[in-house]
C-alpha cells in the first residue's frame, strides 16, 4: 500500500501564509476598532464628543480639512495637511499651505496667504497678509504671578490679535494674544523671521521690524518705526513714531522724541556714538595714566 508522500511547504509559502493571515488579522482587528469608535461616538470627552470628530470634512479646493460649522469662500484653497476648525472664516482666494492650522473662531481676510505648519488661533487678519512658514499667533503670553504661599501662578490670557491689512510675518515669529488689551499690528507693517511679540503689545502702521527682535508685554510702539537686528523693547514702555533703533539696542524706558537712537539702554545716536568712541579711546590708554 503505497503511502502518500506530502510536499514540504517551501519558505516562500510559509511567508506567504504567515502574511495573509497576519494582514486578515489586522484587517478584523482594524474593523473591530471602527465599529467600537462607532458604538462610543456619544461618549463624552470633556466638552466635546467623539462625534465632533465626524464634522470634519474635505474641502473640494485643494483636499483639506474643515469644519462644517466654518464659514469659507469658494475661492479660498485648502491644501492637503491642512485644517481649519470650527466657526472659522475665510475670505476670497485665501490659500491654507500643508500643515497650517486655522483654530476655533479664526477670521482670514481676503487674499492672505498662510504658509506651511503655521498656527493662528484667537486672532483675525486682515486682507493680502502673508504669513510665512511655522508662524504661531493667538497663543496664551508668558504672563504670572507669585501667590501668597510661594506657588507660581499663570494670569489669564483670554483675549486676541488683530492683525491689520498687508501685514507680512516671518517664519517662526510668534505673536501672544492679549490679557488686559487685545495685541495689535498696524496696517503694512512687515515682521521678519525669529521675532517675538509679547501679549498686549500694540505696534502702529508701516512699522518694519528685523530678525530677532524681541518686544515685551504691554509695550506700544508707534507708526513708522524701525528696530533693527535683535532690539529689545522692555515691557510697558512706549516709542514714539518714526523712531529708529541701531541693532542691539535696548529701549528701557519711553522714549518721546522721532529720531535714531541706540545703544544699551537706547540713547539719541550721537550720544551713543560719542559713548563708542571715548570707550574705544579710553580702552587704549596706558593703565597707569587713567
Amino acid at each position: 500500500m503505497a503511502t502518500a508522500l506530502r510536499r514540504a511547504p517551501k519558505p516562500l509559502e510559509l511567508l506567504s501564509k504567515w502574511r495573509f493571515n497576519f494582514d486578515g488579522a489586522v484587517a478584523s482587528a482594524s474593523f473591530s476598532n471602527r465599529r467600537s469608535f462607532s458604538d462610543s461616538s456619544s461618549t463624552d470627552c470633556g466638552d466635546r464628543t467623539i462625534a465632533d470628530l465626524s464634522v470634519f470634512v474635505r474641502w473640494h479646493n485643494g483636499g483639506g480639512m474643515f469644519h462644517r460649522s466654518a464659514c469659507i469662500n469658494s475661492t479660498a484653497f485648502v491644501e492637503t495637511g491642512a485644517v481649519v476648525h470650527a466657526n472659522s472664516m475665510l475670505g476670497e482666494c485665501v490659500h491654507i499651505a500643508s500643515g497650517a492650522i486655522v483654530g476655533p473662531s479664526v477670521s482670514v481676510g481676503q487674499s492672505t496667504r498662510i504658509g506651511y505648519n503655521a498656527v493662528l488661533s484667537n486672532c483675525s487678519l486682515g486682507v493680502s497678509c502673508i504669513i510665512h512658514n511655522g508662524v504661531c499667533i493667538g497663543q496664551d503670553g508668558f504672563g504670572f504671578f507669585v501667590d501668597d504661599e510661594g506657588c507660581v501662578v499663570k494670569k489669564p490670557q483670554m483675549l486676541h490679535v488683530r492683525i491689520g491689512d498687508h501685514v507680512e510675518i516671518g517664519a517662526n515669529t510668534c505673536i501672544d494674544r492679549g490679557s488686559w488689551r487685545e495685541t495689535v499690528i498696524g496696517d503694512h507693517t512687515k515682521i521678519d523671521n525669529l521675532v517675538q511679540i509679547g501679549h498686549n503689545v500694540m505696534i502702529g502702521k508701516c512699522c518694519i521690524i528685523c530678525g530677532q527682535v524681541g518686544i515685551a508685554g504691554s509695550a506700544t510702539i508707534g507708526d513708522y518705526v524701525m528696530l533693527g537686528g535683535r532690539v529689545g523693547v522692555k515691557d510697558h514702555v512706549s516709542v514714539s513714531s518714526k523712531v529708529r533703533l541701531a541693532a542691539n539696542s535696548l529701549v528701557t524706558k519711553d522714549i518721546v522724541e522721532p529720531g535714531d537712537y541706540g545703544g544699551f539702554p537706547a540713547v539719541p545716536i550721537n550720544e551713543w556714538r560719542r559713548q563708542c568712541a571715548n570707550l574705544r579711546i579710553f580702552s587704549k590708554k596706558d593703565p597707569s595714566k587713567r
